[in-house]
């Protein structure tokens, strides 16, 4: 029977909450010296730190106890060993497999998946390489750019990590298309060269309806930009459908296959990753799955009290279930690092947005926060106001590199000050008193004081994390995002739910095929309620003009 760790220590974590509802972090930072000593961690090249939290030693050990009853290290080892614990599917799950040195041996019915691993990412560095440096060509020579088509984590991982990863390209121009909307892939036709453009189409099935759609009309647009049928040579695919992508015209020795245990919200390593390679390379595409590994030895070997993806997932347990804080924010003091609170929405609220546990019966807490944020110091201009002083606490997380990759003068440290005087403000807030003694200091009569001093408080004792590390460089985006992974797992595994599948997804999928006649007026609106059917006459009676 699936458990919900956090009933189990519902009563004594509520306990903790009333006391430290009575204090504030300011306070327990100025009884408490050593504060950030306790509360954070110095692991390889990142600082890890979670001293401003509402949390003492005392709230800090129940919630270990929740890991401890959650079973957390069994069901990890489990994940690891490739055991099937995606039980919904009948699937292990094994994206760690996909960053593991070539020497290890990880098996799935008997059969040693490591071997595989190795082969398809030597296949892989074997077609970036001809790419990149000109030996493979298209119809009009040397491949300038490459566009992947894909949707969701077909999309987001590589997207994301591309634009992080930036300062590495060395390679063709790489371009990215997810939505069906047609102006996502307009916008692309307007700047690319057909004649050496590569498009990598990245699908499993090679049937996903968004992808597909965007695929058939690439090629389209390549046959009649270049006046031939056989625009083959233009086109690869990341997929395990060889029938389906060689009727599509592209050949074997193109197609990249990956394994139903890799799910798409953590298939960035794998084939997945190829347009990442060709951007980056092959050698720091290696050290992107080593910063990973990395994470994934620190995840395995830790104990719970030091182990930073179990603090990241118990203080997001203490938030949503206990003092009943919805959100969390995710602020990159990084622009390159744009895409990365939208990468972190999928594998969070994809992956743990459930409300069954996995026997079937009901969760009894809420699971899976609302992942939200964008890059500093945009965010200080807009929505920050909420953060500071509105009616809801956001729990944050901030990132910021020690050394940047940009030589501007003075822009790394205005942003690093800004990124700390954040978080800072953020855990001391302003109260009336201060407020008033600095209108006062700047010279306001009483009267304007009285009337201005409450717009001028800051509640504080609002809770975030940061994490600093030396630069922003493959090795280390790959220990970040696996960081997080391994963060989800571990909510979930305290929540009994199965943070591997995503049947919320299905639903609208086929209605959506169902619907597709009725909006091309190939078949009569019927079996639709008011509202569909209404705004289907709308839409017909609107494009009729």
């Amino acid at each position: 029977m699936a458990v919900n760790a956090v009933k189990a220590h519902l009563t004594t974590l509520r306990a903790h909450r009333n006391r430290l509802s009575r204090t504030t972090m300011r306070d327990m930072f100025a009884g408490d010296p050593k504060r950030f000593s306790r509360f954070s961690i110095a692991w390889d090249r990142l600082v890890f730190d979670y001293s401003k939290h509402r949390l003492d030693a005392g709230a800090f050990k129940a919630l270990l106890d929740v890991a401890k009853t959650a079973g957390v290290k069994a069901k990890r080892d489990a994940m690891f060993s490739g055991r099937i614990i995606n039980e919904t599917e009948g699937r292990a799950v094994l994206h760690t497999a996909l960053r593991a040195p070539a020497d290890e041996r990880i098996e799935v019915d008997g059969q040693d998946v490591i071997g595989e691993v190795v082969k398809v990412r030597r296949a892989m560095t074997r077609f970036s390489n001809a790419v990149r440096n000109g030996k493979y060509k298209v119809s009009g020579g040397a491949v300038t750019d490459v566009v992947n088509i894909g949707i969701g984590g077909s999309n987001l991982g590589p997207a994301m990590a591309t634009l992080a990863l930036a300062p590495w390209h060395d390679g063709p121009r790489t371009h990215f298309v997810s939505n069906v909307d047609a102006a996502d892939l307009a916008e692309v036709f307007k700047v690319i060269p057909p004649e050496t453009t590569l498009f990598i189409v990245a699908s499993k099935t090679f049937t996903t309806q968004e992808t597909m759609c965007n695929a058939q009309t690439a090629r389209n647009w390549m046959q009649r930009k270049l006046g031939r049928q056989d625009v083959g040579a233009h086109f690869a695919a990341l997929s395990t459908n060889l029938v389906a992508t060689r009727k599509f015209g592209i050949a074997d020795e193109r197609t990249f296959g990956f394994w139903d245990w890799v799910g798409g919200r953590y298939s960035v390593w794998s084939a997945i990753g190829l347009s990442l390679m060709m951007a980056i390379g092959p050698k720091r595409f290696g050290e992107f799955l080593d910063g990973a590994y990395e994470a994934d030895t620190h995840f395995r070997t830790a104990d719970y009290g030091g182990n930073i993806p179990v603090i990241m997932a118990l203080l997001g347990i203490w938030y949503r279930n206990v003092w009943g804080f919805e959100t969390h924010a995710v602020l990159p003091y990084d622009n390159r690092l744009a895409r990365f609170p939208a990468y972190l929405q999928q594998l969070e609220m994809e992956s743990n947005g459930k409300r069954v546990m996995m026997d079937g019966r009901a969760v009894t807490a809420d699971t899976g926060a609302i992942v939200w944020g964008e890059p500093g110091t945009d965010g200080q201009h807009a929505f920050y106001q909420l953060i500071h002083q509105g009616t809801s606490v956001i729990p944050c997380d901030f990132l910021i590199a020690a050394k940047s990759n940009d030589r501007l003068s003075g822009h790394h440290e205005l942003l690093l000050a800004n990124c700390l005087a954040q978080s800072e403000a953020l855990m001391l807030g302003k109260t009336l008193a201060e407020a008033r003694a600095e209108l006062k200091q700047a010279g306001m009569p009483e009267k304007e004081i009285r009337r201005l001093a409450p717009h001028k408080v800051f509640e504080g004792n609002r809770p975030s994390t940061t994490f600093l590390y030396e630069r922003l460089d493959p090795k280390m985006l790959g220990t970040l995002i696996a960081l997080y992974e391994h963060k989800v797992f571990v909510q979930g595994a305290i929540w009994g739910i199965n943070s591997f599948d995503q049947w919320g997804v299905e639903l609208g999928k086929a209605l959506a095929q169902e619907l597709i006649p009725m909006v091309e007026g190939k078949a009569k609106v019927k079996g639709k309620d008011a509202s569909t059917a209404g705004l289907l006459a709308a839409f017909h009676q609107m494009t009729s003009r």
